[in-house]
């Protein structure tokens, strides 16, 4: 279960007033599940630019609430900068970061626009993948005129907005509502000092490329080596070197470790060497982890790893660090957003097992079992490194490494589930303490205790499921993986199956509280239809690992 992050990166018109400023980024912090990480205000240009992210439903409220507030405290009639603008929040784009699709992420900018609009009084224009006209995705289009030109716009039938009335707004002008894909900010370093020849190697890259004049006389454009990359070269006097400053727009098209590897290509043929690298602002965790496994797989080695251990190949082969030190706490936005939460899973071992023993209710049984179907996979996942590791089994590296990609994956969804139980169970208690004086409040806090329970069932499933997964890894492995580790791997299958009891009894324990007595039978049907399939197929991985140690 990969934990749903959402980003939003509005920019206010007011550069200059700091206690306005506050005003709007106090609505961000106001709201539970989303943390404000970035505040850039610019006196030039008169502009802040605010990052926050968060679970997606809560960016969205507090997406809208900074919006209603910079309505509130800038007056557009007043305001001069450098930057072009149209609106006091001049654009509000949202971008998926991890477990939200762009599909979703358009959605929630839509229906933000929408409130905008309605709730606000505001014009919009939905842009980029938000935007329902392909030449309103530009985002420059959607702000052509300025906010000098919205009245005169408006008169137009081909300007109406997507949401709001087509009335200028002479307080707030009008807002641009998108949904982008995760922007990176990239610098390669090289050993010159020249801007000219960083340039070269800058305009072989970026997408668009160099104008020339061919044979004819005719200038024509040769486009550049990578798509969704903006690049220029130049000098760092602090560094003493030139860099490839480049802007990856859609890390989907070019990651960074595809960007970092065609400069190298492109500054080797021109004699120039690339040093190292660095990320201006943050990145997601899934972008360094592709590196990682990138770099690994070039040396024909398993990419089966923990994260952390991914995130330093990753680091050290792009040279993340030759400048100055690279704390992944602080570069990697899911660590910065867990920075401040307390996790299960950053506790020790023994420091779990102690909180397990004492005499809170949590964690309880549904987290031990998440817990051990995690050391199950782990296991395999083991084993699968250990096999694509073996020296006389070199043509086999990429059937092991796949696997033990596979295998962590499942690790890090099990992991996330230790937590959920948990969080679960403090849904049921938070509900049960909802005043309950009144039939309104009676009602309520009975709805909100039926769906705490729904979810106290849905966990454990999920749960059952993600282990069951597990099972794949463990089987191969005891059949087909190092002869030495055998008996490893099949240990795995044995907490696998432990993991997937333990939460069907925690499904058992909890259907007790629902009402929906359609919904309980369903589950606790599938559950136990995972439960009969584990039981068997963990016997068959029994008789294998009995198997092949008596040979």
């Amino acid at each position: 279960m990969t934990k749903r992050i959402l980003e939003c990166v509005p920019n206010f018109s007011e550069g200059r007033d700091m206690a306005i400023i506050k005003q709007i980024t106090d609505e961000i912090e106001s709201v539970e599940n989303v943390k404000l990480l970035d505040v850039d205000p610019g006196r030039d240009t008169n502009r802040t630019v605010v990052t926050f992210a968060g679970e997606p439903d809560a960016v969205a409220e507090a997406a809208f609430r900074a919006v209603k507030k910079a309505s509130e405290v800038i007056d557009m009639s007043r305001h001069r900068g450098e930057h072009p603008r149209m609106g006091a929040t001049d654009v509000c784009p949202f971008v998926p970061v991890s477990g939200i699709s762009m599909e979703e992420t358009v959605i929630i900018a839509r229906k933000v626009a929408e409130r905008i609009g309605k709730e606000l009084n505001i014009p919009v224009f939905c842009y980029e993948n938000a935007a329902f006209r392909e030449n309103r995705r530009s985002l420059a289009h959607c702000r052509s005129g300025e906010y000098e030109g919205l009245e005169k716009k408006f008169s137009d039938p081909e300007w109406k907005p997507d949401f709001g009335p087509a009335v200028f707004n002479r307080k707030s002008g009008a807002t641009a509502v998108g949904a982008r894909d995760f922007l990176v900010a990239f610098n390669v370093n090289l050993n010159t000092t020249s801007t000219r020849r960083a340039n070269a190697i800058a305009f072989d890259v970026r997408e668009s490329g160099r104008d020339i004049i061919n044979e004819k006389g005719e200038k024509v454009n040769v486009p550049g080596s990578l798509r969704s990359v903006r690049a220029i070269g130049w000098y760092i006097k602090e560094y003493g070197i030139a860099q490839i400053s480049m802007n990856l727009t859609d890390i989907s098209v070019t990651p960074v470790h595809l960007a970092f590897d065609e400069v190298c290509r492109k500054a080797e043929a021109r004699g120039v060497r690339v040093t190292g690298s660095e990320l201006v602002g943050l990145i997601p965790l899934r972008s360094l982890l592709e590196a990682g496994k990138y770099f690994l797989e070039k040396q024909k080695r398993s990419a089966g790893l923990p994260d952390e251990e991914l995130i330093h190949i990753a680091v050290r082969s792009m040279g993340l660090d030759e400048l100055q030190p690279f704390r992944p706490e602080e570069k990697i936005i899911e660590y910065l957003l867990e920075k401040e939460k307390e996790n299960l899973t950053s506790l020790s071992l023994k420091e779990y097992m102690d909180m397990t023993a004492s005499e809170l209710p949590v964690p309880g049984g549904g987290s031990a079992s998440a817990y051990m179907g995690a050391l199950g996979v782990a296991l395999g996942t083991m084993v699968a490194n250990l096999s694509a590791h073996r020296k006389d089994w070199d043509e086999r590296w990429k059937e092991f490494s796949v696997q033990a990609a596979r295998g962590t994956e499942i690790q890090n969804m099990l992991l996330n589930l230790v937590d959920a139980d948990t969080d679960a169970y403090n849904k049921i208690i938070e509900a049960r303490r909802l005043p309950k004086s009144g039939d309104k409040e009676r009602e309520l806090r009975n709805a909100a205790i039926q769906e705490a329970y729904k979810q106290a069932i849905l966990v454990p499933l999920k749960v059952m499921e993600t282990a069951y997964s597990g099972f794949e890894i463990v089987k191969s492995m005891t059949e087909t993986g190092n002869p030495s580790s055998v008996t490893d791997a099949a240990v795995g299958s044995l907490a696998l199956l432990a993991c997937i009891r333990g939460a069907h009894l925690n499904i058992k324990i909890n259907a007790t509280g629902v009402e929906d007595s359609r919904f309980t039978g369903e589950i606790l049907s599938r559950a136990g239809k995972i439960e009969e399939e584990a039981v068997h197929l963990q016997e068959n991985i029994l008789t294998a690992a009995n198997r092949r140690i008596s040979l």
